[in-house]
């Protein structure tokens, strides 16, 4: 039975000991973060309902987008405000959208004829 215990003690002491010691491996927070280019968003068949050139925003009706929102109509924020001089009212356009701190905006955009 004294062969036994040894053994037992061993593992009961040297198990939490090498949980430990492992166990500063797994915080890898002062690594900056790896550099990735962005990947290309999928451009979306849309038609402008409304430039508001004040707010930033285009309305847009446009198809069922990537991130799983239905087709609907809705105003977008856009990424480059310049854009907003480059469509009008009733124009399609391709476009691609991000939601970039909570508002869904238009990253890419491509009127069309």
């Amino acid at each position: 039975m004294k062969k036994m215990i040894v053994p037992f003690v061993a593992v009961a002491l040297l198990g939490p000991a090498i949980g430990m010691a492992a166990s500063g491996h797994d915080d890898h927070g002062s690594h900056g973060g790896m550099h990735m280019e962005a990947t290309q968003s999928a451009l979306i068949d849309g038609i402008v309902k409304k430039v508001d050139k004040a707010g930033g925003k285009l309305t847009v009706s446009h198809g069922a987008l990537p991130n799983g929102m239905p087709p609907m109509t809705m105003a977008f924020l856009v990424k480059d405000a310049s854009w907003l001089g480059k469509v009008k009212e009733g124009q399609k356009i391709r476009f691609a959208s991000e939601n970039i701190d909570g508002a869904m905006t238009i990253v890419r955009l491509e009127p069309q004829n």
